[in-house]
């Protein structure tokens, strides 16, 4: 039996097209978040990058009765459309600015870097973590090899996450064409 998207994925997904928006993380990479937000009941769920709202959503779908969650979005028009999705929620906060406002709500349990910070300052990505607390980014071109290459070069920032001495990490396949990387902090 296929289980239908959650009610607010499949509102995220709508809004998401009605702006043109077309960076919104694909159905594999969303059930992930709602996994992992499941897996932290209690637990600070962090985004950076909101964008339409629909990675929002899939981790809002796991989210449990005392967790809560805070997002960040640059984009003032899309992070106030992805904040009226969840107003009538408590536990769900949506931050316009930069990344860094998350800081503020750290450490997190779980935290979907998607838009800033996993490239600006990976270290400081690490340290929002609490100890157990997973990582999860998306959008990368699965490697074979170690160290691992992107276009023919070695793929530093996969390579610092893969690598970190805090963190255990996984590349994992979300389709034969995209890989997410899911790292917990050590304790």
């Amino acid at each position: 039996m296929h289980r239908a998207f959650p009610a607010s994925v499949a509102a995220a997904e709508r809004f998401a097209a009605e702006a043109g928006f077309t960076q919104s993380c694909i159905p594999e990479v969303g059930r992930l978040l709602s996994a992992a937000a499941a897996a932290k009941p209690a637990g600070v769920i962090a985004e950076s990058g909101t964008g339409a709202g629909v990675g929002t959503a899939w981790l809002y779908s796991g989210l449990g009765p005392q967790a809560r969650l805070v997002t960040v979005e640059r984009d003032r028009s899309l992070a106030d459309r992805a904040a009226a999705t969840f107003a009538d929620d408590p536990r769900v906060q949506v931050l316009t600015g930069d990344w860094r406002l998350l800081e503020a709500h750290a450490p997190f349990d779980v935290f979907f870097c998607d838009g800033g910070g996993k490239r600006e300052d990976p270290e400081r990505v690490v340290d929002l973590l609490a100890p157990g607390g997973v990582l999860i980014m998306d959008d990368f071109t699965p490697a074979a090899d170690w160290p691992p290459s992107f276009e023919g070069q070695i793929d530093e920032l996969r390579a610092f996450y893969l690598g970190h001495p805090r963190l255990a990490a996984a590349e994992v396949l979300t389709t034969p064409a995209s890989a997410a990387v899911i790292a917990t902090r050590l304790a």
